[in-house]
């Protein structure tokens, strides 16, 4: 019941910009145990089953209340709903840089994230025409549209939605799950287990054997993403609808990032909670001066 509750939030993470489900996984404890679990399915099936069918019930789930909250904002507030977005994916960064140094970093891999990030950037922004938004998708589109949710949702701090959106897939993904369009939702699931299984195994070895480099490219086409949040809807003047985005975009920053390192955060505003206790009551209490003329 627990992973099938927390399979939901992740769930929400994977449709809403920002909260990727695989940074969730992270935060919950079960993303090495989930890359392990599929990686491995077949080694050892009843005891990996068991672990991943409530999980991925409950990721089922949450993609179903999530995705017409964020169809319909998209739909009404376009300008503030990618605001929010990108405040969220901002505040994504700092647990992710911090997953690429875990096991050791030299400055050999600034110049990977470098690279990747240039790389990622020329290809989503220079030939940005190559990827057009997909309304009316043929069969290998949908089976496409399976693969990168299967890639994107599986590697930590990269987002499902900024991903699709980079690729014209956002608005699909999102649609064909709210109205339930089968037509595009059959061929996109095929996908998605393949993709899953597939990448899921080429990630554990990774992980693995080259945990450093492997993260540090990452971290890099993930920087070269975020720019795409936002799109021609999004115009900045001087005016309250962009002074209302920012300030949205904040909110979400400041959620992300309390999201990020959630049991780290807790403990600092515990431990600035007991301080500021501490200090008040140190402070003396001031003596009653009683009025010279009361008798």
């Amino acid at each position: 019941m627990k992973n099938f509750l927390k399979g939901i939030i992740v769930g929400m993470g994977g449709i809403a910009p920002g909260l990727s489900g695989s940074v969730l996984l992270v935060i919950f404890g079960l993303y090495q145990k989930t890359i392990t679990a599929i990686g491995t399915l077949f080694k050892d099936f009843k005891k990996n089953l068991m672990f991943l069918v409530p999980l991925f019930l409950g990721f089922g789930v949450g993609v179903l209340l999530f995705s017409k909250i964020v169809d319909f904002l998209l739909a009404n507030f376009e300008m503030y709903t990618r605001f929010a977005f990108l405040g969220l994916v901002l505040g994504t960064i700092p647990l992710f840089y911090k997953e690429v140094k875990k096991e050791g970093f030299q400055k050999k891999y600034y110049l990977y994230i470098l690279v990747a990030a240039i790389a990622g950037f020329s290809l989503f922004f220079f030939n940005g025409n190559l990827f057009p938004t997909i309304t009316d998708p043929n069969l290998v589109q949908s089976v496409f549209l399976g693969v990168a949710v299967a890639g994107s949702s599986i590697v930590p701090g990269v987002d499902s939605a900024v991903i699709l959106s980079s690729l014209g897939l956002y608005e699909l993904y999102v649609s064909s799950i709210a109205n339930l369009n089968f037509s595009v939702l059959i061929p996109a699931g095929i996908g998605l287990v393949v993709g899953v299984l597939v990448i899921s195994f080429i990630m554990n070895l990774l992980i693995k054997r080259f945990y450093t480099a492997t993260f540090s490219i990452i971290f890099g086409l993930f920087l070269s993403i975020i720019p795409n949040v936002l799109n021609e809807s999004c115009v900045i003047g001087l005016n309250a609808a962009t002074v209302i985005s920012f300030v949205i975009a904040i909110c979400g920053f400041l959620l992300s990032y309390f999201l990020g390192d959630i049991k780290g955060n807790v403990a600092k505003i515990k431990e600035i909670s007991q301080k500021i206790s501490n200090a008040w009551k140190k402070v003396p209490n001031q003596k009653r001066i009683e009025d010279p003329n009361k008798e």
